[in-house]
């Protein structure tokens, strides 16, 4: 069972600024009339409640609420963070990557009914997102937008094409791989320009033409329809993305990522922290 950390949010913060709102309006008024009667000499309280004294879960929902609804509120409309679990979108993240998902570059979308209610920017070719994954949107995937609607999306011998056009590669050389990435040693890095997006790419000459399992472009081109988009990783030989299941309908995204904050890789010799990755750009 999947544990769905937004609605719990949502909850959280309805019970607790619930408990406290109806306190306020009703119990609180009632305690301070009995604490002004007693002073007065007009009666005699009784009990703590009739002292004044706020109950208990009282006083934990007035100190929760805040926390629970800044928190709700930031990680719906500001920023969510992700670990990156896999090399699918390497060499530009690592296996064990920690980044922030700007949640308002797209638009704002209530909380679990992802209903859209304020337009902001739309997705350009190259942002890398985060999305839920078409065939089981319990699953967070993040690739690389290589198709906007209407774009006609091919890919062979190591190439994309869009619109017919090749997307120029500039050859780096031999990659070198660490901790949970050093199965990619020996793949032939590239500068990919992508529109006004270069951005690096991983690839192997005697790997098949189409990742195991892809059939999407198996027979040619295919045109990304209206409201979706076509997503590729980074690590084009070694990645489950668009090429083998479609398209990401545009209510899937969650965000565009846009910073590494952290990375920890058990699998790095030395320190499993790489220092160098903290607190930089996602292009």
């Amino acid at each position: 069972m999947t544990f769905d950390f937004p609605a719990f949010l949502v909850l959280a913060s309805a019970v607790t600024g619930g408990i406290w709102l109806i306190d306020v309006l009703l119990f609180a008024p009632r305690r301070r009339a009995a604490v002004a009667a007693a002073s007065q000499g007009t009666a005699v309280p009784a009990t703590g409640a009739a002292l004044g004294k706020e109950p208990v879960i009282v006083e934990y929902a007035r100190s929760f609420f805040p926390v629970i609804f800044a928190v709700l509120v930031l990680r719906s409309f500001l920023v969510e963070p992700f670990r990156i679990p896999s090399n699918s979108m390497m060499p530009t993240l690592l296996t064990g990557d920690f980044i922030l998902v700007n949640k308002f570059a797209y638009g704002l979308r209530l909380p679990v009914l992802n209903v859209k209610f304020l337009d902001i920017g739309e997705p350009q070719r190259g942002d890398v997102v985060v999305f839920k994954f078409p065939l089981d949107p319990r699953t967070d995937y993040i690739k690389r937008i290589v198709g906007v609607p209407g774009d006609l999306i091919d890919y062979h011998q190591k190439t994309l094409y869009i619109n017919g056009e090749a997307i120029a590669q500039e050859p780096v050389g031999t990659y070198i791989g660490v901790g949970s990435g050093r199965e990619m040693t020996g793949a032939h890095e590239a500068i990919e320009h992508l529109g006004g997006v270069d951005h690096a790419i991983l690839t192997r000459p005697n790997a098949p033409n189409l990742p195991f399992g892809c059939q999407v472009l198996a027979l040619g081109p295919v045109k990304v329809p209206e409201g979706h988009y076509f997503v590729m990783g980074d690590n084009r030989d070694n990645s489950n993305d668009s090429r083998c299941w479609g398209f990401v309908p545009e209510d899937k995204l969650v965000g565009k990522a846009f910073a590494i904050w952290m990375h920890w890789d058990g699998r790095r010799e030395g320190l499993p922290i790489a220092w160098s990755r903290l607190w930089t750009g996602i292009h």
